[in-house]
């Protein structure tokens, strides 16, 4: 068809969602979404505190909001955050935060640095607005990590491109499940000052950390420069699309104007609902409970990778967070070992379809949260089994 726009060229699908249009969940040993634990989701309570947000303030719950988030959530938020409100936008999720601030920051053909392998989400946002995505793999050794940096940054500089921002998940990335060192975190800060570029801080996970003292985010080193992004989603409940977005006022400005053409309004009585779990220490004590639960299924996928997987497998060892990624001989194609997989009822996803140069094709990205515990063992066991 000749009506569509140039955007929906840059358009690309998401192969988890391809992969839950096409199976039953429950048919299946499925370490392939990024969902949550439905056991973490407290239903009691939700249902307790929406009849308080109703008794407390009746039709103005359902009526339409601040574009900016209801007065009481962002407080809450700026309360939990250590920010003054005025640095706070809620969002209809985090991945709204991520687009919103592509949308607000890019042209087409301008650059947009992140890590390789990258959230597929950003990666989807990124491309639909034309941006020229350049990643960089991790690398322990600091010297070389910040001289892989520059090299990118100065390449795109010599063809006369503009870098708008450094993409980044430091906690727990998703796909891979690592944390930025405090010394990476101050040397991307370093260079997004030398090269006057920005840096959008994704952190929908940095609450659920298992292990390991909490390193300083990227937003406190620099908060004039950095966009932090935080989510309910895996904290509290997905189905209430909330998230929001910390950031200075000349970019929530934009944001602000951005989103009236967007939704007008995030959902205004989810907001209500999730300001009063805030408030009253409900979500923090369910994070404790989701912490636990998550901490234990993150051991056993671990034991058991260590009992089941062949000895060429390795797989990262995260401190939180909802993944872990596996990397397997060089020659091995996770993409076309996929169907065979999924034939025998285990789904992962493909860790080629996260990095930008079309590589990693012999990584997979394996999710701990959604999956029963009695169900992980037999799935392992096909996987590893398939693999040998």
């Amino acid at each position: 068809m000749t009506h569509f726009s140039k955007d929906t060229e840059c358009f690309f699908r998401s192969p988890v969602r391809e992969i839950f249009k096409k199976v039953d969940l429950s048919s299946i040993y499925s370490f392939a979404g990024g969902y949550p634990s439905a056991d973490t989701f407290p239903l009691e309570d939700i249902r307790s505190t929406m009849s308080k947000v109703i008794d407390k303030w009746g039709g103005v719950a359902f009526q339409y909001g601040a574009t900016q988030g209801v007065t009481v959530l962002r407080e809450a938020v700026a309360k939990r955050c250590g920010v003054p409100v005025e640095r706070v936008q809620i969002t209809s999720s985090s991945q709204q935060g991520i687009d919103v601030c592509t949308r607000v920051l890019v042209d087409p053909g301008d650059v947009v640095l992140t890590s390789n392998p990258s959230y597929l989400g950003a990666l989807q946002s990124f491309c639909s607005y034309r941006a020229d995505i350049r990643g960089v793999s991790h690398c322990s050794d600091i010297v070389r990590f910040e001289q892989d940096y520059v090299k990118t940054i100065e390449e795109a500089l010599s063809e006369g491109k503009k870098i708008k921002f450094l993409y980044m998940i430091p906690d727990f990335q998703n796909p891979s499940g690592e944390t930025l060192t405090l010394q990476e975190r101050k040397m991307m800060v370093s260079l997004a000052r030398k090269y006057d570029f920005l840096i959008v801080e994704d952190s929908p996970y940095r609450e659920l950390r298992y292990e390991g003292d909490p390193v300083p985010t990227m937003y406190s080193l620099d908060p004039e420069r950095v966009v932090h992004l935080g989510s309910f989603s895996k904290i509290f409940a997905p189905g209430f699309r909330l998230g929001w977005i910390l950031a200075n006022e000349d970019v929530l400005d934009k944001i602000y104007v951005c989103k009236q053409s967007l939704d007008l309004c995030p959902p205004v009585f989810d907001q209500y609902v999730a300001a009063e779990f805030l408030q009253s220490g409900l979500l923090d004590a369910n994070l404790s409970k989701s912490i636990e639960l998550y901490r234990h299924k993150r051991d056993v996928l671990l034991s058991l990778l260590e009992k089941y997987m062949p000895e060429n497998v390795s797989w990262t060892h995260p401190e939180g967070g909802l993944f872990l990624f596996l990397t397997l001989p060089e020659d091995f194609d996770s993409v076309a070992f996929y169907d065979r997989a999924l034939s025998a009822g285990v789904a992962y996803v493909a860790g080629s379809f996260f990095h930008t140069d079309g590589g990693g094709k012999n990584t997979m990205r394996l999710n701990f949260s959604f999956l029963d515990e009695n169900r992980m063992e037999p799935g392992i066991k096909i996987l590893s089994d398939l693999l040998r």
